[in-house]
């Protein structure tokens, strides 16, 4: 029924087609050796029974009077979806198909050690930890999640590169690179000496200097941290073997934290606008925790990311079950270091 519902249709486009194919001479010239078909057999004397009256006639009611109402084709996705509806009911909602499963590391070390005893709290030695960073026979995370970059993130990397020697040439490039890096430096150096002096004395003495701004950005920031327990402190993973050094572990808001502050000259208001930053705090904390130097274990991150212009700081903080996740991609990431080398 549908097949001769479209033929008809299809007909039906040019006036005249359907009066044309049921003239007889038009049959039999066209059609010598077959004839078409209706409710009513125009050739046989004795009326056979009609296979149609079985066809919910007012389920097609509307279909039938769409093919033999146009002249031309009025088709259009709506009505097809109508026809379609009409002939068949409405379409079945198909369940989005399941996403695999994370991918887990081969392996697994937790990030929070369980063998390690938590001394309370000790409020005698107000002086920040500072453990020299032992240079011994393990790559530094920073060297890991350079050499683990995804295509797509070396992409976009060489990309800027390109844009910026365009911009400045390559000897103009470097000078550009060694500045941030210069400023980078002076900025950690003078987070290290306010909160080493507690007074805001040193805040002032980078007023006039290129940190300024920077300083001035994480002003709110400064606020809100306490209890600072290590600066620039080298920290190492006994058994996953990779080491590293922190720029700040103090409590941000009452919660203990390891703290990576970061520089950047456009605005980065999502923690996924940092990059590998969070996978870096996540491999930090791990360390810290299977270290024997430190005492105390961590259970959150912070990654602060001050601006020159002195526009306020943004900062992301990264809860127990966030850094839990960027753990496992860390791990991941080592695996795939391991591999490589």
């Amino acid at each position: 029924l549908v097949r001769m519902l479209q033929f008809l249709q299809i007909l039906s486009r040019k006036a005249g087609s359907l009066e044309v194919l049921f003239q007889i001479p038009f049959c039999q010239k066209q059609f010598p050796y077959s004839c078409l078909s209706t409710s009513a057999c125009v050739y046989s004397k004795k009326k056979k029974g009609n296979s149609y009256d079985q066809v919910d006639q007012e389920k097609y009611k509307n279909l039938v009077h769409s093919v033999i109402s146009y002249k031309t084709s009025a088709q259009t996705p709506e009505t097809i979806l109508e026809e379609d509806n009409l002939l068949y009911g409405p379409p079945a909602k198909q369940t989005p198909p399941i996403k695999a499963g994370t991918r887990t590391p081969k392996n697994w070390v937790p990030l929070i050690n369980p063998s390690k005893r938590i001394l309370p709290v000790s409020s005698d030695s107000k002086v920040p930890m500072k453990i020299r960073l032992q240079r011994a026979k393990m790559p530094s995370v920073t060297r890991i999640l350079q050499q683990t970059l995804s295509p797509q993130q070396v992409f976009y990397l060489e990309r800027w590169k390109q844009k910026m020697i365009e911009e400045l040439g390559k000897e103009g490039f470097e000078e550009y690179t060694k500045n941030l890096f210069l400023q980078g430096e002076l900025f950690h150096s003078a987070l290290e000496s306010i909160f080493l002096s507690e007074q805001t004395a040193a805040r002032e003495q980078g007023k006039d200097d290129v940190v300024a701004g920077y300083l001035s950005s994480v002003e709110g920031v400064l606020e809100d941290i306490s209890e600072v327990k290590a600066l620039e402190s080298g920290v190492h993973h006994e058994s996953l073997r990779y080491l590293g050094l922190v720029d700040c572990v103090a409590k941000y808001q009452g919660q203990l934290c390891v703290i990576d502050w970061k520089t950047s000259e456009k605005p980065k208001p999502f923690l996924q606008n940092t990059y590998d930053n969070p996978l870096q705090v996540a491999a930090y904390i791990g360390a810290i925790n299977h270290d024997a130097n430190y005492n105390f274990q961590v259970r959150c991150g912070l990654v602060v990311v001050a601006y020159k212009d002195g526009s306020p700081a943004h900062s992301h903080f990264m809860d127990p079950d966030l850094c839990s996740q960027y753990w496992n991609q860390w791990l991941l990431r080592l695996e795939e270091y391991r591999d490589k080398n």
